[in-house]
């Protein structure tokens, strides 16, 4: 079998169906991004979202939230402002949620050197519980802290996807340069920069390259999910 036929015809069916987020589209924030991952062969989005921040209503477990148990009460992918949180948590009966959620990607990948460039997640989040058995246990102003911190948060997403986006790119476009090379003579290992390179964590390939490595050194990465194409498809 032909894996790179069958990853081929697996992306077109992919592409070819809405997006599978909530919303069913991509959200204008990471257009160019997913756009930059699909122009690629080894690659296809089949979920993404820019971030948001959401209010759910439902049962805590610990203080993990299961959301598609829940009821959506509040979500938006823009700044929020504390009245249209309190308006939504008045339909709220059970444990309310206030969360951030920043950029989450889910990628299909076509071998596994190509999901290891995107195998990244992040802890650049925020979740809250606001009332418990539809009573709200906290004040106003409490709300109104929270969501500065959430907008913050929005904010700081935004410039982490530009990065992300950047360094992406970068890193793809050093693939292809390598890529187009197969047969290029190897550097003596005795050589400076050629043991340089060896000590360099092979992580950080996949979140940035050369001059972008210190910028995103002691940064959190967006949360991509990537999935490889599997052996009996």
């Amino acid at each position: 079998m032909d894996r790179n036929a069958e990853f081929k015809r697996w992306k077109a069916q992919g592409l070819s169906k809405a997006d599978l987020s909530r919303k069913g589209s991509v959200d204008e924030d990471v257009v160019e991004l997913v756009q930059l991952l699909n122009e690629r062969e080894q690659y296809f989005t089949t979920s993404s979202c820019a971030g948001r921040i959401i209010l759910l209503d439902g049962n805590i477990n610990g203080f993990e939230v299961q959301k598609q148990n829940c009821c959506w009460l509040l979500v938006t992918h823009k700044p929020c402002v504390k009245d249209d949180v309190i308006v939504a948590l008045k339909k709220a009966n059970g444990d309310a949620i206030l969360k951030f959620e920043p950029l989450i990607l889910h990628v299909q990948c076509r071998q596994l050197q190509d999901a290891q460039i995107l195998a990244i997640r992040s802890t650049h989040g925020l979740e809250v519980p606001l009332s418990h058995k539809g009573k709200l246990m906290v004040t106003e102003e409490y709300i109104d802290f929270l969501l500065k911190i959430a907008n913050q948060k929005m904010e700081e997403n935004k410039k982490r996807i530009e990065r992300f986006y950047n360094c992406l790119q970068h890193a793809l476009e050093k693939e292809t340069i390598t890529n187009s090379h197969p047969k290029e003579k190897i550097k003596d290992k005795n050589n400076s920069s050629y043991t340089h390179k060896k000590k360099r964590n092979p992580e950080a390939c996949g979140k940035c390259i050369e001059e972008n490595d210190k910028a995103l050194e002691n940064d959190d990465d967006p949360g991509i999910s990537v999935t490889i194409f599997p052996e009996d498809y």
